[in-house]
């Protein structure tokens, strides 16, 4: 059962095909690394989450499993794939996606030695079948990935994130969130007319000399379904709330997503007569690493549960995580500069994608002001610290 004697030269690893699980197999795929220090390691991936790796040093090819171009159909897709994958002689291969078509590529491509969960059926085509646990189903799933690796005698590393970026392309996104710092069209005398909400902690600025504009990242989309996403018009209150307590010097805030999340964007850009100049809408409009780039420059990060929660817990972006029917213990952001907000319920977490009780309560419970509230006290501690 043990890998840990043997001496691959080339290793494959096939991705889990989602951005947030990518991220948090990381710490798995430096374990590889760590095990296996002079062995080729190329990552076998969906094109969406070939970013997590692209700058990876625990990676050193990228193979992308193109399907809508490359590798169509269900069975002549995985066939052509194999068939690709067979020239490269690969000595070994880790599946971290759970699925029976990954382990019947790497059967197909005469990959040796095939490490993976047992799961899906596909125990008979795995040569190091792992069972899951009790323990490890309890776990975040960091250790899940971890935990597999121990099972098959490699010696975990730590679980740290790592999501390295281009160098170049961060200097890009400083400075394009240097620009948008500048353009500040709300003077000191329109801010003068204006009270703070009620009853809400001002964002606090440095001083009178230098005031830190802060910059706030929005993801208001998951994947999952509507029972993962906090409402938009929450969203919206709280980019009003952000606006009408910012200061002389003004603020940015960045929503982030897909072009399916381009509507709640406008809502949020909307919400109040001043937001609509210091909200951008980046939906659509990036790829996944520039995204990255521009969520590191964010001093807070506000996100239902989604790929882009654990790309801020990857870059250690300090952030404000809501759930609502998933589980925080095993799909949590893994960060210490995170903060994870929910309301504890009899029905939750439920794991469904839309509320089974049709009250979304768990959600529509946590108002813009709760969240304001945590956001106004992260900000003003990392502008102060920084």
């Amino acid at each position: 059962m043990s890998l840990i004697n043997q001496t691959p030269a080339r290793i494959l690893i096939r991705s889990t095909n989602w951005i947030g699980d990518a991220v948090m197999t990381t710490p798995a795929v430096h374990t590889i690394r760590t095990n296996f220090p002079d062995a080729e390691i190329t990552m076998l991936a969906v094109p969406w989450v070939a970013d997590i790796f692209r700058m990876n040093p625990d990676v050193d090819n990228l193979f992308i499993y193109d399907k809508k171009h490359l590798y169509q159909g269900k069975m002549k897709g995985p066939l052509k794939l194999a068939g690709d994958l067979k020239p490269f002689a690969f000595d070994m291969a880790f599946l971290l996606q759970n699925s029976f078509e990954a382990a019947l590529i790497t059967k197909m491509a005469g990959i040796p030695v095939r490490a993976g969960y047992k799961r899906d059926g596909r125990g008979l085509l795995l040569t190091h079948g792992v069972k899951i646990s009790a323990e490890t189903r309890k776990k975040h799933h960091v250790h899940y990935y971890q935990d597999m690796l121990a099972a098959l005698g490699l010696t975990p590393g730590d679980n740290a994130l790592r999501l390295p970026l281009l160098e170049s392309l961060e200097a890009k996104a400083v400075g394009f969130v240097d620009c948008l710092k500048h353009q500040n069209p709300v003077s000191a005398a329109d801010l003068s007319q204006v009270e703070p909400c009620e009853g809400l902690p001002p964002i606090q600025s440095l001083n009178s000399e230098r005031v830190d504009i802060p910059v706030i990242g929005f993801n208001p989309g998951a994947a999952f379904g509507p029972a993962k996403q906090w409402p938009v018009d929450k969203f919206a209150k709280l980019a009003e709330l952000i606006c009408d307590n910012y200061g002389d010097s003004g603020c940015v805030i960045m929503v982030f997503g897909t072009d399916a999340d381009s509507e709640a964007a406008a809502k949020i850009r909307n919400a109040s007569e001043r937001s609509s100049y210091h909200v951008l809408d980046m939906t659509g409009k990036t790829s996944l690493k520039q995204a990255m780039a521009l969520i590191k420059c964010c001093d807070a990060f506000v996100t239902n549960d989604s790929g882009l929660m654990h790309v801020a817990a990857g870059l250690n972006t300090p952030s404000i995580a809501i759930f609502g029917s998933t589980d925080h213990i095993a799909t949590g952001p893994f960060s210490d500069n995170s903060i994870i907000l929910r309301r504890e319920m009899d029905c939750s977490p439920c794991m469904q994608t839309h509320c089974p009780k049709g009250h979304l309560k768990c959600l529509e419970s946590i108002s813009a002001e709760d969240v304001y509230e945590d956001l106004a006290k992260m900000l003003s501690k990392n502008l102060i610290a920084g």
